[in-house]
């Protein structure tokens, strides 16, 4: 009994060493998949530093880059294209403008009604309109009927409403928020599609005349007396613009700079922060050497893809696949996080933005969104962190180009004397409906600045900036005024 007691002991001993092995070797396994977790983003966070050294240099990178584009087409990584607008509203515009706002998937139409500098905006009217998916990679004539009947069911609706004439012109400011070359205030061609857009028939197209043919099929009495065309910087732009058959041109941060002008006169620049990011301000007639900025070549547009809303889900997307391939702490990912845009920016914000002790958004996000479902509280911290190191190096990156801005006009607040007021007209979906983001570039503006510099220049937002800001410019350069 005593060897069978004893062997039974010594199997026993065997049996639970045998387990002790196994729970060993599974817990040696997991801390080596969290530690390659950890390393994946510890690598990404570094690679992402965004001192306050390395922000100023581009800062003094972006100046340099401004005067080169001034100086000659192709001089610069920027684009530095002439709008053409010579002036802005001064508030003593009157009567009924219309504005349409192709932002992207979606365009706005709006109704402004004018008063003269006693009452300056009487009011306005505003739809918004998803642009179906067909339409973005069909044909020039059936996107821009379709928008045209849009416009024209609103005209017709909001006219009857105030009992106005249905047969008097109206003048429409058209902001169109992709490349275009200008080549005056009042024509341009499309240069490429962004945003998802395919038509390849509509390039090298006037894009005003595309849309006045349209309306005109539509029976809609309205001529374009203003395109606002994309831009990267300027009334001196830093990038591509657009024209139409219109007596004046602009795009989204011209539109956003006329009425961030014409609400608060110390507005000296406009910067847009959404799907694609671009920026205008005032330039001096003096410094700019070249006659105009014609954008032949798209380039590369680096800076933009770490700063805007159509690249930062992809970036945050990346590295989760990256973490996914190398470790399992988010289970089996892999397939899922493999389709390149699958992890769209919005949802990449609600994610960052879920402060809730169990992270249940990001939960949710990562189940019915991405199909990776039952991710432990731990990996979703990870997402989170992840999400944080895009969104905080995105609009670092975002307040030095700003700074940059400043610095060219002698704005920064650099040559030591005391500066006035300076209000940046904001606008876009990623600045102004992502807080975190906001307030990282808020932060990094101070970073940057100086707290006493900080605090003369003002991150200011508009309601309806662009779409409003193109009826102004358009009531500016009317025919009837």
């Amino acid at each position: 009994m005593g060897r069978v007691g004893f062997g039974v002991a010594m199997g026993c001993a065997v049996v639970s060493s045998a387990i002790a092995v196994v729970l060993v070797g599974r817990r040696a396994r997991r801390w080596r998949r969290w530690g390659r977790a950890a390393e994946v983003v510890r690598e990404f966070e570094e690679g992402c530093s965004t001192s306050v050294g390395r922000l100023r240099q581009v800062v003094d990178a972006m100046a340099v880059e401004m005067h080169a584009g001034l100086a000659s087409d192709g001089g610069s990584k920027l684009k530095m294209l002439l709008t053409f607008v010579d002036s802005l509203p001064d508030g003593r515009e009157t009567g009924t403008y219309y504005a349409l706002d192709i932002e992207g998937t979606y365009f706005r139409v709006l109704r402004v009604q004018l008063g003269g500098r006693q009452s300056m905006i009487l009011g306005h009217q505003v739809e918004s309109q998803p642009i179906p998916q067909h339409l973005m990679t069909g044909t020039a004539e059936d996107l821009f009927d379709f928008i045209a009947m849009i416009l024209k069911e609103f005209v017709d609706r909001v006219e009857e409403e105030f009992n106005h004439k249905l047969d008097v012109q109206r003048e429409l400011g058209f902001t169109f928020s992709f490349p275009v070359r200008q080549i005056s205030v009042s024509s341009g061609v499309l240069i490429r599609w962004t945003k998802g857009f395919a038509i390849e028939e509509a390039i090298g197209k006037d894009i005003t005349q595309l849309l006045e043919e349209s309306m005109a099929r539509r029976g809609l009495n309205m001529r374009v007396a203003v395109l606002v065309r994309y831009m990267k910087y300027f009334l001196y732009q830093c990038y591509e613009m657009e024209s139409s058959d219109i007596r004046v041109i602009v795009n989204d941060t011209v539109g956003s700079l006329s009425l961030g002008s014409y609400r608060d006169k110390d507005t000296v620049a406009a910067v847009v922060i959404g799907t694609g990011t671009n920026a205008c301000y005032f330039e001096r007639t003096e410094a700019i050497i070249k006659s105009q900025g014609l954008l032949t070549n798209s380039g590369g547009m680096g800076f933009e893809k770490m700063i805007s809303g159509m690249y930062l889900g992809e970036i945050a997307r990346r590295v989760l696949y990256r973490i996914a391939q190398e470790t399992s702490i988010l289970g089996d990912a892999v397939h899922s996080l493999a389709e390149p845009f699958v992890l769209r920016t919005p949802l990449m914000a609600a994610m960052h933005s879920d402060d809730s002790p169990d992270l249940g958004e990001v939960g949710r996000i990562l189940r019915e969104n991405l199909n990776i479902p039952e991710v432990p509280l731990r990996a979703r911290r990870v997402v989170v962190r992840v999400c944080d190191i895009v969104a905080r190096r995105a609009a670092r990156l975002a307040a030095a180009g700003i700074v940059g801005i400043l610095k060219k006009i002698g704005r920064d607040g650099s040559d030591g004397a005391p500066g006035g007021r300076t209000v940046i007209a904001m606008d876009g979906w990623l600045y102004a409906g992502y807080e975190l983001f906001r307030e990282y570039m808020n932060e990094a503006m101070i970073d940057i600045l100086g707290e006493v510099a900080a605090q003369n220049v003002l991150l200011r937002t508009f309601e309806d900036e662009s779409g409003i800001g193109a009826a102004l410019l358009a009531a500016s350069h009317s025919s009837i005024q």
